[in-house]
């Protein structure tokens, strides 16, 4: 193996080791949201507020100085970072308020296809044979998932969530097309919006402990911690292979509310979720091959 391509694998593995990471964090989203067990905008206010200010300390800490500058210097790339972040922030929240944590994380399945479809028509970056089979295998799980909709609030929560991944695919996307982005201070940013967004609508109440622990896991764990290893390993992997990576959360997801809260996964949704980490399984198995060696010249 050449030099060159050693670098390749070298970060080509550390993409991925982020990415799956940030697969585990992101799945515990669902079980903190059980836990809070608040209305909408409340919830999202107290853990968006953990997640700004978390993120911020460490952005305040990494910049010293310069965190201001930095702020006002974040560009029109980062402008449209942080309203989609915001907007991912609430309807994920939203989602859950509608259907079950196992069908939103299936339709979030689809993240793979959204972001290479947006990669390929923005960033021109090409697909293999093997990644669309696996594509088409994933969207056949979903689809089964997706039929199964028993309830019109079943059929909203399905919506909000392909809404969600159709955005977080467009973060992926620009995080990658503008490699100097700040993700970390600009996820900050879009946690300290939505929360002012939904401040209007909260509940002024004192949650309880319990409630509060889980606003604050799901703002530094699940939001502030699963989002950005997700951004960063995405940079060093193609856009379609980050978003199959994270489709991990679609099992581990459900199994989290499962154990702790007794939310059974309706038959459809596990056949769905098996369909397509089995299509992320035989794709990382595929593309973990070595590169040929050049041919001597």
């Amino acid at each position: 193996m050449t030099m060159e391509q050693a670098d390749f694998w070298g970060t080509r593995r550390m993409g991925v080791a982020l990415v799956t990471a940030s697969a585990v964090c992101w799945s515990t989203a669902g079980l903190f949201v059980r836990l809070a067990n608040l209305d909408i905008a409340t919830l999202v206010v107290w853990y968006a507020m953990s997640a700004c200010l978390g993120l911020g300390v460490v952005c305040a800490v990494r910049l010293r100085g310069g965190l201001w500058r930095a702020i006002l210097g974040i560009g029109w790339p980062g402008l449209v970072y942080v309203i989609i972040a915001a907007f991912c922030a609430t309807s994920y929240v939203l989602a859950l308020q509608y259907t079950s944590v196992a069908n939103v994380m299936t339709i979030y399945a689809s993240l793979p296809l959204v972001a290479t479809a947006i990669a390929f028509l923005w960033l021109n970056e090409r697909v293999s044979r093997q990644f669309i089979v696996a594509g088409i295998i994933a969207m056949a799980g979903i689809a089964i998932t997706a039929g199964a909709a028993a309830t019109i609030n079943d059929a909203i929560g399905l919506i909000v969530s392909f809404l969600m991944t159709v955005a977080f695919a467009v973060m992926l996307v620009v995080s990658k097309r503008y490699a100097n982005l700040d993700v970390l201070l600009a996820s900050a940013i879009a946690a300290g919006l939505a929360a002012a967004v939904c401040a209007p609508f909260m509940n002024y109440g004192v949650p309880s402990l319990i409630q509060l622990s889980g606003c604050v896991l799901y703002g530094l764990l699940a939001y502030g911690l699963g989002i950005n290893l997700a951004l960063v390993g995405g940079r060093m992997i193609k856009s379609g292979e980050a978003g199959l990576l994270t489709m991990l959360e679609i099992v581990l997801g459900p199994i989290w509310v499962w154990l702790f809260f007794g939310e059974e996964p309706t038959i459809e949704a596990v056949v769905g979720a098996a369909t397509a980490l089995g299509a992320v399984t035989w794709y990382l198995s595929i593309e973990r091959q070595p590169l040929p060696e050049p041919a001597p010249s």
